[in-house]
């Protein structure tokens, strides 16, 4: 049986223009291949979760769009498994949107995008934790 905090609601998805664009303007990011990862502290008073996402995959690399929904699919799958374990329990009340924007330029195994989502995970805790 499956429970709640595998879930990724619609609230758990960044869909604001404001807030993408403040999150891409002015927000940190590093390169951990083959994720570009973007973040920034949240402005939003009324975020229900600790982080708002937004998985981008772009249309100049992979022209067909079921590749892009693949690679999307993928991701999201890695990030609805791992996030609970990995994100939620150390970010200490804080609140963050964050940007996952495929840099790679071919479809990968779902154990390797996992593997990277979870290295990226911990490289973005450390630098919360520089600031």
């Amino acid at each position: 049986m499956a429970t709640k905090i595998y879930s990724f609601k619609k609230e758990e998805r960044l869909c604001s223009k404001k807030l993408l664009s403040e999150l891409f303007n002015n927000g940190s990011s590093f390169l951990l291949y083959p994720f570009r990862v973007s973040w920034i502290y949240s402005s939003d008073p009324f975020q229900k979760f600790p982080i708002q996402v937004v998985i981008a995959v772009p249309k100049k690399r992979f022209k067909l769009s079921v590749d892009r929904n693949l690679i999307k699919r993928k991701i999201r799958e890695a990030y609805r498994l791992n996030k609970q374990e990995n994100l939620y329990l150390n970010l200490k009340e804080k609140k963050i949107l964050l940007g996952l924007s495929y840099v790679g330029n071919q479809v990968h195994e779902f154990d390797y995008l996992e593997k990277k989502l979870l290295a990226a995970f911990k490289l973005l805790l450390k630098q919360m934790e520089q600031q």
